[in-house]
């Protein structure tokens, strides 16, 4: 069965994979360094990425959209609203699949590297 919805939560060292079929359910989960994350990316067959949106979020993004894959960047508040458990990798995943269900929820646009680079600018300023 091809997955139509794949779930990544992002870390330093570790990335927790889920992948939903079109039913929902979560047929696959993957625990991945960062090299076997970049292997699975390029290897894997054009699919949907959803992911919760952060600093990190908007690089994997970017190398995700390079590999043919589409990505949607969820708001971390709307996300948190649909974990039903303790915080953990695992269930931030489910999480996510939970919330890109919900048509209500607008994505956030994958930013560049430019943008990311003036967006921290106008931060570091507003911090004065």
């Amino acid at each position: 069965m091809e997955s139509t919805l794949i779930a990544v939560d992002t870390a330093k060292l570790v990335f927790e994979v889920a992948e939903a079929g079109g039913t929902g359910r979560v047929s696959r989960r993957l625990r991945l360094n960062r090299e076997q994350f970049s292997q699975y990316l390029a290897q894997r067959t054009p699919a949907s990425f959803v992911l919760e949106a952060c600093g990190g979020a908007h690089h994997w993004a970017r190398r995700m959209q390079a590999c043919g894959h589409t990505v949607r960047l969820l708001p971390v508040p709307y996300v948190c609203a649909y974990r039903r458990r303790n915080k953990t990798d695992r269930a931030d995943c489910l999480a996510m699949l939970e919330a890109a269900k919900n048509p209500e929820i607008l994505p956030v646009p994958v930013k560049t590297t430019e943008q990311q680079a003036i967006q921290g600018l106008h931060r570091c300023r507003s911090a004065c």
